[in-house]
């Protein structure tokens, strides 16, 4: 599993970087970045990354930042905020901008890090399976309906000239009619 995590503390990288060690037999391989910018750059220049770790505090720029410049990017990377605060307020307006999971620092332990980036990969791959039987449900109800209107068309496409050939019968009829009683 690859995992960007943005962090300008060098300390709670060297921590993360020892939660995520073969954790039960699951590798994970971390790139760290310290700041926005060069997050941003990595994200665009490395299509295989599958979720990204960011702190709250990034020097001259927030985590919530982060996260409305990688939604104008239209980047579907799950996100997972991992913040020394206890923020309802800041978990919210994060949750807002689609991140996945909100995680306080000193709360984490060696395993719920890894469990917790697991379960959101989990979860993320779930709705997009989902999202995919919904899209080809509708194809299919699409699909269905063009084939339930074909026979009306059809219908419709055959009536045309038949009532056109009765029409012109009925005045070939009628005329001979005339032409009968003229004779007679």
């Amino acid at each position: 599993t690859s995992v960007l995590f943005v962090d300008d503390d060098m300390a709670f990288v060297k921590i993360v970087q020892h939660h995520l060690q073969k954790f039960q037999d699951h590798e994970f391989k971390m790139v760290w970045k310290d700041n926005v910018e060069d997050a941003l750059e990595e994200t665009k220049a490395n299509p295989s990354l599958d979720i990204i770790l960011t702190d709250y505090q990034l020097g001259g720029a927030t985590g919530l930042d982060f996260c409305l410049q990688l939604n104008q990017l239209n980047c579907q990377i799950p996100i997972i905020f991992i913040t020394s605060t206890r923020d309802v307020k800041l978990a919210i307006e994060a949750m807002k901008l689609g991140v996945e999971d909100f995680l306080v620092k000193d709360d984490l332990t060696e395993s719920l890090l890894p469990r917790t980036i697991l379960n959101v990969l989990e979860r993320v791959k779930r709705h997009k399976q989902m999202q995919e039987v919904e899209k080809r449900l509708l194809i299919a109800e699409k699909q269905a309906e063009a084939i339930r209107q074909l026979p009306v068309t059809v219908c419709h496409e055959f009536n045309n000239p038949l009532a056109a050939i009765k029409i012109s019968s009925d005045l070939l009829q009628r005329q001979q009619l005339s032409e009968d009683d003229l004779q007679q």
